[in-house]
């Protein structure tokens, strides 16, 4: 079955719960072992999903829903429960050390992380309609706090093992195999696993063998108060940029996200345009990121592009709107991306990209209209792709009208109505 198909069929099946009259949402917790949606992104372990998990919880917030956000605790001396805004709070679990951890290290915290959240919920006499996770890691812990409360489980995993396998760099490793294990566990125990687009779902039916029953697709969303069109010149004097030709990255500095094929595409375009340049917005993440950071470093000096790049240390959500306005295309060459919520926000701003047509993006961009999408992560392609943009005004300005059509597609509200509506029909389900 297609992957639109299962989505087909999971709306189907809340509608059908919801003509039950199930009882209103009132509260869900929200898991995130890993990281914290107070983290900023481009910084460890923080990107998009960060900015999903608030984005949403805030949103769920406005419209009545209470939800607590669980993440582990990393510092000694953050507040055990920090208020975000009315309705929505984070509450920071002890499980292992006060600080920092790599993502391998996490797997043994995982039961001492549920038990801290099923702790909390006795002392403080919470009440939960249904837990929704994210990530594995969260989503092992989800199914403990599933049977724990016996309230449903929906998990949203962001990334998965075998599909990012599918496109790692040669000689790179693998996923471990508990991560794939785990996975399967996950899928296999929860009422329903939310994918983030049609592809993903499919990829969770081919690859994982999910029931098409207990999908659901609901894209994440948009804050378009924030991320909208604006003059370039004002945006680069705020930032101090130079006139001139520039592309942007923006994201965390690991194999997978194919920084050095931008730098490679860079070097490339210069013969045409001599005056191009490259900001990177983002810093390392995981074991390999700060080495990745160092060989794009190496790679950028032997291609004599060295001195037309411009590092920008991660930046506050809200500061990146200036870069999107700054820039003249976005580069997205990565690897595998499940979503790719930099492109969305971009194309939000009047960014046109230029993306590898994998996983989410191939499913955000509108090859030709918004941006280009290219088969793989070859730089050749990316060279000629951005080529086109930065020199063509009046195909640079078709793309940005096109972007910012395309991206007014997603919402945060939307995803809200979406969620909303799954989870009434999972808890109808447990009740009926």
């Amino acid at each position: 079955m297609s992957a639109p198909g299962a989505a087909e069929l999971g709306r189907e099946a809340a509608t059908a719960a919801l003509a039950r009259r199930p009882e209103p949402i009132e509260r869900v917790a929200y898991v995130s072992l890993h990281t914290s949606p107070l983290a900023q992104p481009g910084i460890s372990d923080a990107g998009g999903m960060n900015v999903y998990i608030h984005e949403l919880a805030a949103t769920m917030a406005r419209r009545g829903v209470e939800v607590e956000v669980f993440t582990r605790r990393t510092d000694p001396d953050v507040a055990a429960v920090v208020d975000v805004v009315p309705g929505y709070r984070v509450v920071h679990v002890d499980a292992g050390p006060a600080a920092p951890l790599p993502i391998a290290e996490l797997p043994g915290l995982v039961a001492d992380f549920a038990e801290g959240i099923i702790k909390h919920a006795y002392v403080s006499g919470a009440r939960y309609d249904l837990v929704h996770s994210h990530y594995w890691l969260s989503g092992w812990a989800g199914v403990l706090v599933k049977e724990a409360f016996d309230i449903p489980l929906a998990n949203s995993f962001h990334t998965l093992a075998r599909i990012k396998d599918r496109t790692r760099p040669d000689g790179s490793a693998g996923s471990p195999l508990l991560r794939i294990a785990a996975e399967e566990d996950v899928i296999a125990r929860s009422d329903c696993v939310v994918a983030s687009t049609p592809g993903e779902a499919e990829d969770l039916i081919e690859h994982y063998r999910a029931s098409p029953e207990r999908l659901c697709v609901s894209p994440p969303g948009i804050d378009h108060h924030l991320f909208s069109p604006g003059p370039r010149a004002a945006a680069r004097h705020e930032l101090g940029l130079a006139r001139g030709p520039l592309a942007l990255f923006v994201g965390r500095i690991q194999p997978l996200k194919g920084l050095d094929v931008a730098v490679r595409a860079l070097a490339m375009t210069v013969p045409a345009l001599p005056a191009v340049r490259l900001a990177i917005v983002g810093g390392p993440s995981g074991p390999g990121g700060q080495a990745e950071v160092d060989a794009v470093r190496r790679l950028a000096t032997e291609l004599g592009v060295g001195e037309r790049l411009i590092w920008c240390d991660p930046q506050p959500h809200d500061r990146l709107v200036q870069y999107y306005r700054a820039a003249d295309v976005l580069l997205v060459p990565s690897r595998s991306e499940s979503f790719g919520l930099v492109a969305a926000e971009a194309q939000a701003c009047g960014l046109p990209v230029v993306a590898t047509h994998v996983g989410g993006l191939a499913y955000l961009i509108t090859d030709g209209e918004s941006g280009f999408l290219v088969p793989g992560p070859d730089a050749a392609e990316f060279a000629t792709a951005m080529g086109r943009i930065l020199a063509d005004d009046g195909l640079a300005a078709r793309l940005a009208a096109g972007a910012v059509a395309n991206a007014a597609r997603f919402s945060w509200d939307a995803t809200a109505d979406r969620l909303l509506e799954l989870y009434a029909g999972i808890t109808a389900d447990e009740t009926g």
